[in-house]
């Protein structure tokens, strides 16, 4: 495994934050990594945020000294959490949390979606894929497209709490089965755990070889938790711990390598790596790769990638190109909280 860093986006004046994004593919073989980048002076997750653009010309070796911005955020808000697809049809969207308040105290937060036809040039209007205003929260690099078609998002939903939201999460699910054009909420949700305070908090979900779904979910319960749909993500078995992944509350990454087997990659605080983290690192640390071959009953091949106990490393993107996996970061701590500064990093095999 060769393992280097492609890119740091470094945060300062004016740029408080640079945070999770996801890579595409362009046809003419350049990639394209679209991400939040923070203005103003807060990082905080509310606080103001385009998104910004990179592209590779090398097969992620390499990427673009000055970023562009895509989209500017209007009003007060910001747009954040990417998540890019190449569709069935051939066009590419483009999935974010749009959010902005409602009057001074209500932030919602919902997931919009566009689309290119001619590979980023231009994108359709944004149109919303939740009809009714609350706080749904749709991580980055996590919009998936069944081999039936279907198009899937995953949501924690968050329910407003004044004066603030509630931090327990239910996970709900919407599906899109013309191609994103219209969305409709799967009648089956996904309920915590009584025990949990976070609930099931920034969900994902992958297509198994079988057919089935498999979703997960950060908890405040010493690991990730687990579910499966058997009918194309209607409804859903009951979340249960999967132990394979010990984290603190933060979220995991999953997608299939080139070669089909199930790469994950998470703050994997098995005491086999002998890591303590520092305070300033909100424990997401280190950062670990693990593959499996059975559709995710077993894992191997664990690769510590990042294991600084000053630093958090998460919301993590993952692309795999023919010969390497490409992997985008939060990478901040230190003086600093760690979601402030970002890190493209290749992994060659």
């Amino acid at each position: 495994m060769n393992s280097t860093i492609a890119k740091n986006v470094t945060s300062g004046p004016g740029n408080p934050r640079n945070s999770e994004g996801s890579f595409i593919r362009l046809n003419d073989g350049r990639l394209m990594f679209i991400y939040s980048r923070y203005n103003g002076t807060s990082w905080h997750d509310h606080e103001s945020a385009d998104l910004a653009v990179l592209y590779s010309d090398d097969d992620g070796q390499n990427w673009s000294d000055q970023f562009g911005i895509l989209f500017h955020n209007q009003g007060r808000g910001n747009l954040m959490s990417a998540s890019l697809l190449r569709l069935h049809d051939g066009r590419i969207a483009l999935v974010y949390l749009h959010k902005r308040f409602i009057e001074e105290r209500y932030c919602d937060c919902r997931p919009v979606i566009r689309f290119s036809t001619d590979e980023g040039a231009s994108w359709s209007e944004p149109t919303y894929c939740i009809d009714s205003p609350g706080y749904y929260v749709l991580n980055n690099d996590r919009l998936i497209q069944l081999k039936s078609g279907r198009l899937i998002l995953v949501t924690g939903y968050h329910r407003w709490k004044l004066p603030d939201i509630s931090s327990r999460a239910v996970t709900c699910i919407f599906y899109s089965d013309d191609g994103g054009l219209n969305w409709q909420e799967a009648p089956g949700w996904i309920l915590p755990p009584q025990e949990s305070g976070s609930g099931l908090q920034e969900p994902g979900v992958i297509e198994l070889a079988d057919g089935r779904l498999m979703a997960w979910f950060r908890t405040d319960l010493g690991c990730q938790y687990k579910s499966f749909s058997h009918d194309g993500g209607l409804t859903w078995s009951r979340a249960v711990p999967a132990p394979e992944f010990r984290s603190p509350a933060s979220p995991l990454c999953m997608k299939r390598s080139s070669a089909g087997a199930l790469a994950a990659i998470w703050n994997d605080q098995a005491p086999r790596w002998g890591i303590i983290p520092d305070e300033c690192s909100w424990g997401r640390t280190p950062l670990v790769l693990a593959f499996s071959e059975d559709e995710g009953k077993n894992w191997q091949d664990h690769q510590m990638i990042e294991n600084d106990p000053a630093h958090g490393y998460c919301y993590t993107a993952m692309y795999f190109t023919a010969d390497a996996l490409l992997l985008a970061y939060c990478c901040g701590g230190g003086q600093t909280a760690c979601l402030q500064d970002l890190r493209l990093r290749r992994i060659g095999f």
